[in-house]
């Protein structure tokens, strides 16, 4: 691991500490969980964000949503 220096302020720095304390990690435990979720929540924005500029690009025609209704349905109990 790499140490690294970051600047809050004293209103993030409580609400960190107060969190850590609550879920029983240090400080940086807290952090480093936190930036690979936020990571992640962009990844995903990402990916997103290209489906959508695909589907833009070649939109899906009215049949083809057909094809995948009875897959999506939920079974009858």
């Amino acid at each position: 691991m790499e140490t690294v220096q970051i600047v809050l302020d004293k209103k993030l720095l409580l609400a960190t500490d107060q969190a850590a304390k609550r879920t029983k990690l240090n400080r940086s435990a807290l952090v480093r969980e936190a930036l690979r979720e936020h990571l992640l929540r962009l990844a995903v924005r990402a990916q997103e964000e290209r489906n959508q500029k695909g589907y833009s690009r070649l939109p899906q025609m009215p049949d083809q949503s057909n094809l995948w209704e009875a897959e999506a349905a939920w079974p009858a109990e």
